[in-house]
């Protein structure tokens, strides 16, 4: 029986501010592919011209001045809105508090005529979390603590590495790395439940020569009644 392939993308943004109805923007998009909850190599990331200055909170937290964005296309042209769109398809996509990102994507999609991203759509990664370890801390960094996903790099935010780090901490979250595991057990069989090993029709001929083994065997017989070839023969 084929079994269904998903595929959803770990996606993160960084943004002029805290509100997406207040005239705040998004600075850069970085969205990572995964195939049955595992990345599959396929990443998007670029840099946006907001059209609008950078606030210094999110200068302290992400590095990105507005001397990094001046160059950069805004978000409705086409090499980011439509390369975007054509990355995502119409998977699901995972965030770490969707409900952020949700707003700031479908603010930016409205503004360029583009239908939004239904909520059904998103997976937010703060409510599995939140579900699974009730009072305990829920942020991304606490989760990559939680589940020993290696943030070294993260000395500032940034888009594409939130996004990889939010698809390890995805997969963790929904069982961990041995969920992927396939030990050619039978079609609906769980972890622990593999199959009979299949059976040789027939014995396979000794190689080991006469002489080799009586070499064996006298060696074994030296090492008394307590030797393992004897205990376990």
């Amino acid at each position: 029986m084929m079994t269904e392939t998903v595929r959803e993308i770990a996606f993160d943004t960084e943004t002029t501010g805290l509100e997406w109805d207040k005239d705040d923007r998004i600075i850069e998009l970085g969205a990572v592919e995964l195939i049955n909850h595992v990345p599959s190599g396929k990443t998007f990331q670029t840099y946006i011209n907001p059209g609008r200055p950078v606030s210094e909170a999110t200068i302290q937290i992400t590095g990105i001045t507005d001397d990094d964005l001046v160059d950069k296309p805004g978000f409705e042209d086409p090499s980011i809105v439509d390369a975007f769109l054509e990355f995502i398809g119409d998977a699901t996509l995972v965030a770490h508090n969707a409900k952020f990102d949700r707003g700031f994507l479908n603010m930016e999609l409205q503004r360029c005529g583009k239908p939004i991203i239904p909520e059904e759509r998103w997976v937010d990664t703060v409510a599995i979390a939140r579900k699974k370890y009730p009072g305990a801390p829920a942020s991304l960094d606490a989760l990559c603590k939680r589940f020993d996903v290696n943030s070294e790099a993260r000395t500032f935010h940034g888009a594409l590495l939130d996004s990889q780090l939010l698809a390890e901490v995805y997969l963790e979250l929904l069982g961990g790395r041995a969920r992927k595991f396939d030990f050619g057990g039978k079609t609906g069989a769980s972890m622990g439940e593999r199959a009979p090993a299949a059976q040789r029709p027939a014995p396979l001929d000794r190689e080991i020569p006469d002489q080799d083994q009586a070499t064996h065997a006298e060696f074994v017989d030296s090492l008394g009644e307590d030797a393992i070839w004897k205990r376990y023969a």
